[in-house]
């Protein structure tokens, strides 16, 4: 079968910190102009979506897209602890109505990454209170959700849960893949959601609420499994299980992870020497997301899933649209197999700033970061096109081109 169901979710996703530029009141605004910062360039202006958002939207839906994840930046939100913005909160809901005009249907994120400084400075999610400071900006901004279906507490909670392990060690950290979560982090954010989730299900009856997990295709050899389940349940597994009592857990991949063991733990396996890397260095496995949706379909059981991130980052457009149908035919696959899956989130709409350097290029749309222009890759048309007949095609150009 190569049709997906009728009201199935087709969209591109987006961060605040990473698009909408002068995030000054946030952590990573002060980790990436720190001397000694591991970033390579700071985020500045952005692409300036936070006062252009209109113009992403208008490009979404003129390609055929239908649905739209963005999220709320905190740091704009309570710029200092317990001093609230209207100005930001009414900026917010603009958003939600802009799509809702547009019949654009918005998934709006409450965390992405980055925190208010004063956040961090008092110890981030280690620190005593940290959650109920959370749940404080939850009840803040639950107001301007009227009209929204769906609302993503935390995005990758098992990545943010690395970064106490990252400050501590440095970016050697990364250095064998992600490292295991710093589990007091990890309890903190497990309730954060659960809490989140309470107030926005008093506030709107009719809102799905869940969060989303970076749930890698783990491949795993022969005669690792008992090491390899025990690595993969610390990393990723429990953070799917979290979400056992919501109504949709969001899988975000981009690539594979093969295990194999040695002096009885498991290890990373190393891309073979032949593989097609891309611009962040991993290997290109689009068939990664069919594996993703699976590994996360048996930790979850009935709960839906929602692919809230899935793309490639990639200075060929050619190779973005081959590597996003043979993501999405994969998904079809696990899809056939009786897995519930809702919907499909791109990464991203546009190029944007990717955590401290603008060189690898994920969007659907190039912007020019002088002039802010925006310009439509042929992949936003694929894509939309997608989207209108609810049809993959049979086959796309699969060549390689350079700068993969």
């Amino acid at each position: 079968m190569n049709r997906f169901p009728q009201d199935f979710l087709w969209g591109a996703s987006t961060s605040a910190h990473q698009t909408e530029g002068g995030n000054v009141a946030s952590d990573w605004w002060y980790l990436e102009h720190k001397p000694d910062t591991f970033c390579q360039e700071p985020s500045g202006d952005a692409v300036d979506s936070y006062h252009r958002w209109d113009e992403d939207m208008d490009l979404m839906v003129q390609a055929g897209l239908t649905d739209y994840r963005f999220s709320i930046e905190w740091a704009r939100i309570e710029p200092t602890e317990g001093t609230f913005s209207p100005a930001a909160l009414h900026h917010y809901r603009r958003l939600v109505e802009g799509a809702l005009r547009r019949g654009l249907r918005p998934m709006v994120t409450l965390h992405h990454f980055s925190n208010p400084l004063w956040f961090s400075a008092r110890g981030g999610w280690n620190a005593p209170g940290a959650v109920d400071r959370f749940t404080r900006y939850v009840r803040y901004v639950v107001d301007i959700l009227q009209g929204v279906r769906h609302v993503c507490t935390i995005n990758e909670p098992n990545v943010v849960a690395v970064f106490p392990v990252i400050a501590e060690r440095g970016p050697e950290a990364l250095n064998d893949g992600i490292p295991e979560p710093d589990p007091d982090c990890a309890a903190a954010l497990i309730e954060a959601h659960h809490g989140a989730r309470r107030i926005l299900n008093e506030a709107h009856s009719g809102l799905q609420v869940g969060w989303s997990v970076a749930v890698q295709d783990f491949q795993v050899e022969s005669g690792a499994e008992q090491e390899a389940a025990e690595y993969v349940r610390r990393r990723q597994t429990v953070f799917l299980e979290t979400a056992r009592g919501d109504d949709w857990i969001g899988v975000q991949t981009y690539t594979r992870v093969r295990l194999g063991t040695e002096a009885g733990q498991a290890v990373r396996r190393s891309p073979d020497a032949s593989a097609e890397r891309t611009l962040t260095g991993w290997e290109y496995y689009p068939a990664a997301l069919g594996g993703a949706v699976r590994q996360a379909a048996s930790a979850v059981g009935a709960v839906p899933v929602i692919i809230t991130e899935n793309g490639v980052a990639t200075g060929d457009d050619t190779r973005r649209i081959h590597y996003t149908h043979t993501a999405l035919a994969s998904l079809l696959k696990a899809m056939d197999d009786g897995i519930d899956v809702r919907g499909y989130f791109h990464w991203s709409l546009l190029d944007n700033y990717e955590w401290g350097s603008w060189e690898p290029t994920f969007g659907l749309v190039a912007v020019d970061r002088s002039t802010f222009v925006r310009t439509p890759k042929p992949s936003l048309a694929w894509l939309g096109a997608v989207a209108r007949s609810g049809r993959l095609p049979e086959a796309v150009d699969a060549r390689a081109g350079e700068g993969s």
